[in-house]
């Protein structure tokens, strides 16, 4: 692991609240090695091979009056700039975090749930476009996540005054978005502590993102943009299945863009270092031409020290909502994980 250290990175609190001045903090830069291999049945398979350079650059620190500060910056393949947030966790308040846009906040956090062992049906190597359910989450936001709930009870809800606007910098605005305006979104997790039945976790979420219709919007709009959600997931033994339901309505007047999803998983731990697990999910889009898209994938994953291996066999059916031949794939993927 590489330090980079005392690059003055510095949290402003503005009128939250008087606090000293602000330290130079050491930041660390951690990433692994992930190299993958892949193979299509009929589909032109190109290079195989393929490699993961992931890296976060991140670092925190605690300020004189008690609050904590965490900075991450996330890169992700060919060093390209992904995602920042900043998180002030105040003593019996909760998290508070600014983010840049790209990382899961809100319902998108929960958008897909479903047991599996290594990666959903449709990322191991499959590119299904399916909409799941995402809300505000590529919009530059900010997320409250409160500390003093139930045991087992955890909100977080994120809200951004302007959903078209990501990755803004300081003393900076976002674009003027015409149609997309505010928005919101909350997803809530309820482990067995709270359901009181032991292996049980239940989830549920819900997003909405006004859409101007009047002042420039667009025509095509009727409505506003609005996600829904809810799954269950029950461990027993070295078993764990789930069920997740989703539905993405885009308020789209012409052809009436909606999209309701299943999915489903199964999982089996057979010992400390190899799991196995199958995993599906299809969406309805409904619109000009109904289209079911599918997914399939059977996972098996083993780890020993800080290498790992992924073996996923996988099947897609009208990828991107499109219905010839050729959106419909099956696939081979090997991937080899070393974390240092």
């Amino acid at each position: 692991m590489n330090k980079m250290t005392k690059l003055g990175v510095s949290a402003l609190c503005g009128s939250l609240a008087a606090v000293s001045a602000a330290n130079s903090a050491d930041l660390t830069v951690a990433g692994g090695v992930d190299m993958t291999w892949m193979s299509f049945d009929d589909a032109t398979t190109g290079n195989p091979l393929g490699l993961g350079s992931n890296y976060t650059i991140s670092g925190s620190g605690e300020m004189d009056n008690g609050w904590s500060v965490a900075l991450s910056i996330a890169m992700k393949n060919k060093n390209i700039y992904s995602n920042t947030t900043a998180t002030v966790t105040i003593p019996s308040l909760g998290d508070i975090r600014v983010d840049g846009g790209i990382s899961g906040t809100g319902i998108d956090r929960i958008d897909d749930v479903t047991p599996n062992v290594w990666e959903e049906a449709y990322g191991v190597g499959l590119s299904n476009g399916i909409q799941t359910v995402a809300g505000i989450s590529g919009a530059q936001l900010i997320e409250y996540t409160p500390n003093m709930l139930p045991d087992g009870l955890t909100i977080n809800a994120a809200w951004s005054p302007n959903t078209g606007s990501s990755q803004v910098n300081d003393k900076a605005t976002g674009v003027d978005e015409s149609i997309n305006e505010g928005g919101y979104g909350v997803a809530i997790t309820a482990t067995d502590a709270m359901t009181g039945m032991s292996g049980l976790t239940l989830y549920g979420g819900l997003a909405k993102i006004e859409l101007d219709h009047a002042n420039g919007g667009s025509a095509n709009h009727d409505g506003d943009q609005e996600d829904m959600t809810f799954a269950a997931n029950y461990a027993v033994g070295s078993f764990t299945v789930g069920y997740q339901w989703s539905e993405s309505d885009l308020g789209i007047s012409a052809s009436e863009q909606e999209y309701q999803n299943e999915g489903y998983g199964i999982t089996f731990q057979v010992n400390d270092d190899l799991s196995i697990g199958y995993n599906h999910y299809e969406s309805d889009q409904t619109s000009t031409t109904d289209v079911t898209s599918k997914a399939s994938s059977i996972q098996l994953a083993y780890s020993v020290g800080g290498a790992s291996v992924r073996i996923a066999r996988a099947s897609s059916n009208n990828e991107d909502y499109q219905t010839t031949a050729l959106y419909d794939k099956d696939v081979t993927t090997i991937s080899v994980a070393l974390a240092f």
